[in-house]
This record gives C-alpha cells, structure tokens and sequence, in this order.
C-alpha cells in the first residue's frame, strides 16, 4: 500500500465537494477530490432517455449571490440557464383542482386560496406579540405569526417541495431563520423583510429559477472541469486519522488502497458517512452526525403527449397539501421550464413522492408506483393515452430534516470540529439544502481552513 503526500483532500464530490475543491485549489497546491460514484456531482445526475432530458435529483437552483460570483469567476455563465418567464406561474393541487398560488400582495388579495378572515389575519402580522421561534417548529411559528391557514394552504405545500418534510417536527430557526431573525431585530416578519428589501448594502444572486442547458449533472461536471487535477472517482475513503501534524485519509480505488497524508481535510458527504469517518476521531461528533434525520424521495419521470391531457400543461408546476389525501407530493413541469427537455410534441413531467408523508415510497416496486403516478397525474390534469416512464431514482436518505434542536447541534458540531486544525464539514445538513446552500457550505469550510492560522504554525515547525 502506498502513502502520498499532498495539500489537502476532499471527501465527496457533490456539489459541497466540488465548492471546497474549487475553493481550496486557490490556495493550496494539490488538491485530491474523492468519490466513490462514476461521475462528479452526487445527486446532480442527469440521464438522456429516448429524447428526454430527465434528471435524476434536484431538478432546478437559484443562483445566490456566492453562487453567482463563482460561477463568474470560473468562466461557467454559458453553463446556467434562466427558467421561461412562465416559471412564475406556479399551483396548488386544491380539492382536486389547480389553483395558481399569488405571488404579489394583490394577487394574494383576489385570490380565493385564503379565506376572508385568513387574509385579515395574515395582515396582522405586525401587530403580533413578539416571540421565540429558537425552540419552535416550523408549524408553531407559523401559526403564531401567520395564521394557520397560511400554514396549511402555503407554508405546507412550500416546505413539502423543498425538505419533504413534516412542519410540525421541522425547526423554524433553522428552515426560516431570516423569518425569525425578523422577529427577533424587528418584532415582525413584515417590518423585517421591508428593511432587507430597503437595504442596498447585501449583494444580490439571480432571480428565478436555474438549470443548465443540458441538466444538472452536464454542469457539476463542468465545475470539476475546472479542477486542476480530475476528481478520484470510483474512491472509497475508508479510515480518517489524526498524526499530530496531518491527517491521514486512508482510500481504496481501482488501484487497491492507499493512504493520503495531508493537512486539511473537508469531509462533504451526508451525515451518516461523515459519522462514521469521525467515529476514531470524535465519538461525540459521529454520534450528533448520526442523530440527523433525513426524509426519503423517489423522483419519477413521466413523458406524456399534452393532446391527452385536459387540463393545459403551463407553468413552474404544482405541490399537493397533505390535507388532499394525495400520495403525490409535486410535478414540475420540466418541458414547460426548459427548452429541449423533451422531444417535440412531447411533456416532461418530474413526479415527486415519499418524504415523511409516505417514506414506504422508496421500496415500492417501479409498476405500482408508476400506475400511483398515473391516478395522481389524472386527478390534477386529466391525463389518457399511454404515458411513458422514463426513469425512476430513489433515495432512502435524500433530504436533511433540521429539528428544533438542530441549530444547538450543528453549534456543537462546529464549536468541537474547531479543537480540531485542519477539518471540516460541509453538507446539505450544515446550512441549508438547497444547492446554492450546498455550494455555500463547502466554500465557508475550505475558506475556514485556509484562515486556519494553527496549520501555519504546523507547517512552519515542520518546515
């Protein structure tokens, strides 16, 4: 077994991996980037299947304002691509019909999505006792500020569309920390958000909604494109010690395995294998990884000919509230989204189930939940024909699901990782699941390694 010498390593290469990479390669000479999948990316993974461009896990980002300046500073502007102006238009599967979700405060006024007396109570937000969101959930929050029926008809079907979760166990200071961070600086959600909007010192992103011309897993390869050394693919990390000067990553490959010597070490994979790396390092840190819980998800891709289907097939797509007694969570509408997503006179239309409404989801077999897909479809569009089934992904682990406590988990998490010189995390788990997040997350742990001053020191005694 051979022993190497390099700058640093990065465990797991998606897109927090990539980021630290991307992040430490300007400062650091050698670079290894490790994973154990064919391809770069991790769950941004894109299949092509009969004309179709079909995606495999997130389907679309926004591009935030970290996001944006990398992406122009690796020369990848040609690599994103804007969702249609008709992505705005987005639905909410109501008593088994469409109806369009307001996206303005006069659009909210006319629309029926709210009661009268939902409305007014939505308006009184500012005149609502402060609270603590610290120890709330999401749905406890909500209903204090907002009312229940914004929970219920709004909230809901939001936070199902991006965590798959459930309100009532997600914690509200970490999925809606600006929200409560307003409380806390403002004593309201609405005064807050008008002072941020006031506000020209904060740098901007992109608005809308973001792909890349031909899926995202076409764009995390042109991120690793922009490594100076190709990613390990194929590549196991086995063992992780510390030395007393540098860490020593253990691997297995194609090549058999091999131990890497280095002084920083991101580790960007989902909780439990980060827990199980740092079980020799930091018993308490593997067993507060371990404690997070993540939803399941099953993506089902579905090609239909929109002559069979009643109901005109437009905009961003739609969410079902758990109150419909539907096992669909959502359907994006991807061909609408972007161009070439499917071949002509074709739709694509990405299915969405699981999550902590039907987590036996993930071990159905394909038929049973390509004929769910099918009744669900027909209920919210009015679908006949044959509808294609283009490709099904599950994930028994997709999606982090940040508790109330999770905020004193991740504080703890970090306040004992800092005893440690040269290690960090980065994850959907750490700052929020999003992809810009994610990306975020292993920039701030290379950049946190890199500020590292104890490594200087190592490296000088050493020298």
């Amino acid at each position: 077994m051979g022993t190497a010498d390099v700058g640093a390593v990065v465990v797991g290469a998606g897109i927090s991996g990539l980021a630290a990479a991307l992040e430490l390669q300007q400062t650091t000479s050698e670079v290894v980037l490790i994973d154990p999948s064919d391809r770069p990316g991790g769950v941004l993974r894109t299949d092509h299947v009969a004309g179709f461009v079909v995606e495999r896990g997130p389907n679309t980002f926004r591009v935030s304002a970290p996001l944006r300046e990398a992406i122009r500073g690796l020369r990848l502007d040609d690599e994103i691509l804007r969702a249609r102006p008709a992505s705005r238009l987005r639905y909410l599967l109501r008593g088994g019909e469409l109806v369009a979700v307001p996206l303005s405060p006069i659009a909210l006024a006319r629309s029926d999505l709210l009661s009268r007396r939902g409305k007014l109570r939505l308006l009184a937000e500012p005149f609502v006792r402060r609270g603590d969101g610290a120890e709330e959930s999401v749905a406890e929050f909500v209903r204090r500020r907002l009312g229940p029926e914004v929970l219920t008809r709004l909230v809901g079907p939001f936070l199902t569309g991006l965590y798959a979760g459930d309100e009532e166990q997600l914690g509200a200071e970490t999925v809606f920390a600006s929200l409560v961070e307003h409380e806390r600086s403002h004593r309201s959600i609405a005064v807050g958000e008008l002072a941020r909007a006031l506000s020209r010192r904060r740098p901007r992103g992109l608005p809308g909604s973001w792909s890349a011309p031909q899926g995202l897993g076409p764009f995390a390869r042109a991120l690793a494109r922009r490594l100076v050394d190709p990613p390990a693919l194929q590549t196991r990390a086995l063992e992780l010690a510390w030395l007393g000067t540098r860490w020593r990553v253990l691997l297995t490959g194609p090549a058999g395995e091999t131990a890497l010597l280095a002084r920083r070490v991101v580790i960007a994979t989902p909780a439990r294998e980060a827990a199980r790396l740092l079980l020799d390092v930091d018993t308490e840190v593997s067993r507060l990884l371990e404690g997070i819980e993540y939803a399941p998800l099953v993506s089902l891709a579905v090609g239909v000919d929109p002559r069979a289907v009643r109901r005109k097939i437009e905009g961003f797509g739609f969410l079902v509230p758990r109150e419909e007694g539907v096992a669909l969570l959502g359907c994006l509408f991807m061909s609408r989204l972007f161009p070439d997503r499917a071949p002509p006179g074709r739709e694509l239309l990405q299915c969405m189930f699981g999550g902590r409404r039907w987590p036996a989801a993930v071990a159905e077999p394909a038929d049973a939940l390509f004929a769910r897909a099918l009744a669900d479809l027909d209920r919210a569009l009015g679908i006949s024909g044959e509808p294609l089934p283009l490709g099904l992904a599950r994930y028994e682990r997709a999606v982090p699901q940040p508790a109330r406590d999770h905020g004193r988990r991740i504080a703890e998490l970090r306040r004992r990782l800092a005893a440690r010189p040269g290690l960090a995390l980065a994850g959907a788990y750490l700052d929020g699941v999003s992809v810009a997040d994610c990306f975020a997350s292993g920039q701030r742990a290379a950049r946190d390694l890199a500020a590292d001053e104890r490594l200087s020191a190592l490296e000088v005694s050493v020298g």
